[in-house]
């Protein structure tokens, strides 16, 4: 894709935009105290823009457009990427530029029957939202702390689950299951603003930080709301100010893990001495405090955490904020993490494995799908049924799950079976076999074969700790 000399093609792009995001990281790692001005133009520079179109366009959010009705797939088609980027350059070099409202679209909270908020921008508003988290990503990754988790380059879901894990397993045995009340609606833009200025000086990458922050809300029966707090979930850009926010929560308990509790003598003297010890571990708005110590210490360290919020305008949800033993068991991130005694033995464990709640998820989703009339092929069904059981039962393979498996396995087969029944209603079943069970059990149709999840290979999750690689490995080279 090229209108000239000065727009680089994919390759080209990407490596420039690593070149310079690491560069960022090194100053940002160096420089503490740093605030980095002129920024804009790596907003509107040709490379950046370049990579967040290709973010943007290969999103799954790609054929769904925003208050404008257009969508990724019809500016690819008219006037083409070339043009746009070009359009948009113009009017960010300009300062011409100004985020529109996200239209607004409820969908299903996973588990309830409650819907959460979704907020769709426009595509022009999501290419230069992606070319700001391009820019800004790799100065605040250098202040983020390691107990965070979620949305971030080169950490996962198992990683929060495995520190977990290893602090239940080392005394921290209670456990403040925490629930921000409504994290992304209730952020207080101007806490946010003042975090984001800390490390940005450029005005104009500031005013764009504003600007999408109050574009307000096209709601789905067509009244605009301004948007007073919060980051609409939706945005590209939404996530790691998000994480920008809640490092105001970080610091406080890193900050008082180093300066009280950082040395493993320092912990046990406070043990002793019946003084608590606790950690925090968070994925975007999941956290739990594990707590070394009572359950009056506990309940204590859940005030403190309340506190904790309260400047950046969040709170907790009293009915779904608990402390529970690590005996009892809790729940996070569709993990249920509990501590059992291994059979056959005296020896206890902390154990982790699929929380009843994403059971259920999973074996409604294959209900769901395998609903299909006769008139749907049999490959399109297995192709189907496979993309979410792939997905789910690689997610949890590293965790206590063959049981779980295979009850997966069984509930799938008779859905299928009973499919076919549906489908075939005058075959026999030794027709069926013969046809559609490959001579033998399992559904398979030509090259298609249902998944079998128990052929997923459980493997337990090691804890990472510091050992997680950072995207900019240069800068960390240079940096020593």
């Amino acid at each position: 894709m090229k209108t000239g000399a000065s727009w680089p093609d994919l390759d080209e792009a990407r490596a420039r935009v690593l070149e310079i995001q690491t560069k960022l990281h090194r100053w940002a790692r160096n420089g503490p105290a740093c605030r980095f001005d002129d920024l804009a133009n790596l907003v509107a520079d040709p490379a950046f823009l370049v990579v967040a179109w290709d973010r943007v366009r290969h999103n799954t959010g790609a054929r769904t457009a925003g208050v404008d009705g257009y969508s990724a797939r019809d500016i690819e088609a008219d006037p083409g990427p070339a043009a746009f980027l070009a359009t948009v350059r113009e009017q960010l070099k300009t300062r011409a530029f100004g985020p529109l409202a996200v239209r607004e679209r409820m969908i299903p909270k996973p588990g309830t029957r409650k819907r959460r908020r979704l907020g769709i921008p426009t595509v022009t508003d999501r290419v230069v939202q992606a070319a700001l988290k391009l820019v800004l990503e790799p100065i605040f990754e250098a202040d983020f702390a390691p107990c965070s988790y979620g949305f971030r380059p080169g950490r996962r879901a198992m990683d929060a689950v495995a520190e977990i894990r290893l602090l239940a397993a080392n005394s921290y045995e209670w456990v403040i299951d925490a629930d921000i009340e409504a994290c992304f609606d209730e952020i207080d833009h101007v806490a946010l603003m003042g975090r984001v200025r800390r490390r940005v000086g450029d005005k104009r990458v500031l005013a764009l930080v504003k600007a999408f922050l109050k574009a307000g809300i096209l709601s789905e029966d067509q009244v605009t709301r301004d948007t007073h707090t919060g980051t609409p979930q939706g945005g590209i850009l939404s996530p790691l100010l998000a994480n920008i926010a809640l490092t105001m929560l970080d610091d406080h308990f890193v900050e008082a893990w180093e300066t009280h509790m950082g040395d493993r003598v320092v912990r046990a003297r406070r043990k002793r001495h019946g003084i608590s010890n606790y950690r925090l571990v968070r994925y975007a708005d999941d956290l739990v405090l594990m707590v070394s110590g009572t359950k009056a210490d506990a309940e204590q360290l859940r005030e403190t955490l309340a506190e904790a919020l309260a400047p950046i305008g969040l709170r907790l949800s009293e009915a779904k904020t608990n402390v529970a033993h690590i005996d009892e068991g809790f729940d996070f991130l569709g993990w249920r993490i509990q501590r059992h005694t291994k059979k056959g033995t005296t020896k206890r464990y902390v154990y982790t494995y699929p929380s009843k709640r994403s059971v259920l998820r999973i074996v409604d989703k294959v209900r769901q799908r395998s609903r299909f009339g006769p008139d749907v092929p049999y490959d399109t069904l297995l192709y189907r049924l496979n993309a979410i059981l792939r997905g789910w039962a690689n997610y949890f393979k590293h965790g206590v799950s063959y049981a779980t498996f295979e009850y997966l396995r069984a509930y799938t087969w008779r859905r299928v079976i009973g499919w076919l029944r549906d489908k075939h209603p005058r075959a026999t079943w030794k027709q069926l076999r013969r046809r559609h069970l490959a001579g033998g059990w399992w559904p398979t149709d030509g090259k298609v074969e249902l998944l079998n999840p128990t052929t997923v290979r459980t493997v337990r999750y090691r804890y990472r700790g510091s050992d997680i690689p950072s995207p900019w490995p240069a800068a960390h080279k240079d940096a020593a």
